[in-house]
This record gives C-alpha cells, sequence and structure tokens, in this order.
C-alpha cells in the first residue's frame, strides 16, 4: 500500500476517534492513560528489546554518540514515562475549563473554554520517550494524535504504539485515538503535512532541519520551535550552593538533549 493512501487511512481514522475522544469523559480518558502505563510496565522487556535493536542499527549506520544517547531507552526512564503517565491522569481536566469570565454591558457573561483541537500530528526525532509523553498529553486533552518519529527509532515506537493501542481499547476508547505512523519513507511526512482535511495541527520538535522543512512545507497550522536557547539564570540573592547544583546538573546529566543548558548567566554582583 503506497505512503499516501496509508497515511490518509491513518488520518480519517484518527479524525474519526477524535470525535469519540471530544465527548468522552476525563475519568475515561484518565483511565486510558493508566491502562497504558499498565501495558507499558507489562512489556518492558519487549520494548527495551525493540530499543537496542535501534540502537544496534543506529550504532552500524554509525550515528553520534549524542544522538545515540537519545536514542537509548533505559529501565530508569521507562520508571519516569510510567510517572509521567500517572501524573498527567491526576492533573485537572483541561477540557471545558473556563477563564477570563467577565460581564458585558449588555449583561452577558463573556470568557474562554478551552476545547480540544481535534487531531495532532507529532513529528520527532530520536527519542522513543516522546511517543508517549506526547501521546499522554494529546488524550488527555480530548486530541487523537498521529505520532511520527524518526527512522532511528522505529522498532521501538512500533513496540510501544502496541502498548498505547491497548491500553485505549482496555479504556474502551478508538485505539486510532494514538497511531504510531509504521513506516520510515520521509514521504510519510509530506503527506502528513497535505491533509489540512485529517490534521488540525502539527507539532515539530527535532533539529533545525525538520522545523524548516515543516514550517514550509505544511498545508496546517504549525506549532513550531526553532533556534532557542536554554538559559539558567542565577540572581542576586541565590543560594550559592543550590545554584551551583543546578548549573551543574543542568549541563551535565545529559549532554544530547534539547533541554540541556546552553547559557549561563550570573547576575554581575
Amino acid at each position: 500500500m503506497e505512503v499516501q493512501a496509508v497515511m490518509t487511512e491513518m488520518g480519517r481514522s484518527a479524525r474519526a476517534a477524535a470525535r469519540v475522544l471530544a465527548s468522552s469523559s476525563v475519568e475515561q480518558r484518565n483511565e486510558a492513560l493508566l491502562q497504558i502505563r499498565a501495558e507499558i510496565a507489562a512489556d518492558r522487556d519487549a520494548i527495551l528489546a525493540a530499543n537496542e535493536m535501534d540502537l544496534e542499527q543506529g550504532r552500524e549506520s554509525g550515528l553520534e554518540a549524542a544522538l545515540l544517547d537519545r536514542l537509548a531507552l533505559t529501565p530508569a526512564q521507562l520508571d519516569v514515562l510510567e510517572q509521567g503517565l500517572s501524573q498527567v491522569a491526576a492533573l485537572p481536566d483541561p477540557v471545558g475549563a473556563m477563564s477570563d469570565m467577565r460581564k458585558m454591558p449588555s449583561g452577558i457573561d463573556v470568557g474562554t473554554m478551552r476545547v480540544p483541537l481535534g487531531v495532532i500530528g507529532m513529528i520527532y526525532e530520536s527519542r522513543p520517550n516522546v511517543t508517549i509523553e506526547a501521546a499522554s498529553l494529546c488524550l488527555k486533552a480530548g486530541n487523537a494524535v498521529i505520532l511520527r518519529g524518526g527512522s532511528e527509532a522505529i522498532h521501538c515506537n512500533k513496540r510501544l504504539g502496541e502498548s498505547l493501542a491497548a491500553g485505549l481499547s482496555a479504556a474502551v476508547l478508538p485505539v486510532e485515538a494514538a497511531q504510531v505512523v509504521p513506516m520510515v519513507d520521509r514521504a510519510a511526512v509530506g503527506a502528513l503535512l497535505t491533509m489540512p482535511a485529517c490534521i488540525d495541527m502539527v507539532v515539530p520538535r527535532g533539529g533545525k532541519g525538520l522545523i524548516e522543512r515543516v514550517a514550509a512545507e505544511s498545508k496546517v497550522p504549525v506549532l513550531a520551535h526553532l533556534d532557542g536557547i536554554c538559559h539558567v539564570y542565577i540572581d542576586t540573592d541565590a543560594d550559592r550552593d543550590k545554584a551551583h547544583r543546578i548549573a551543574f546538573n543542568a549541563k551535565t546529566q545529559r549532554y544530547g538533549t534539547c533541554n540541556t543548558m546552553e547559557t549561563l548567566l550570573v547576575a554581575r554582583a
């Protein structure tokens, strides 16, 4: 089946799933998150084995050490993913939340209400943990999501996609609410960017080249970053010992991630 046909079918099924999610209860969406957590806990060995396949292919293809670091998924990181699912499930329901209410001269009340966006296309590189993190936030907010990870993480992402589907099914929600693109063909990204009838917003997460391509080609609204520089600021009144520990951790905990400190600002005093 050609790439465009696969992506079109994924988009249509995601659109149908988004309608179900939009009318679901927060209890049902939270149950889905907790069921996904349980599936990941039960599938740890298979997930780690799939990740090792990706790492082995990455080594053979000559991936740089920083990219291999982002690609690696450890038992400790799976613990963090499971904790994150519990934390998202515990958050207040964003759907229907109202703010900025004010009474107009005519007597009517006007404010802002949060509603689901619909279907989100997530395009990202390397880090397979993004598959679960992005899906959990989208599902909590009542959105369906199509997840297109990097080709270097395809085995692990597909395995995590099975955990997502099993958790959604256990919560009696459509498995198409969180789909992992099963192919590495770059044309899948192009297809995702040109389906405004199926996709409501695209979120690219990765290097400058990816962001620029998405911004240039997309016929769908894009929520993007570009050349952010991660700062840590130490103020005059900061606890010196705590500031030192924070700055050291921000730079050295992991060198290859997008939130590693790049600029340290210290108050002149």
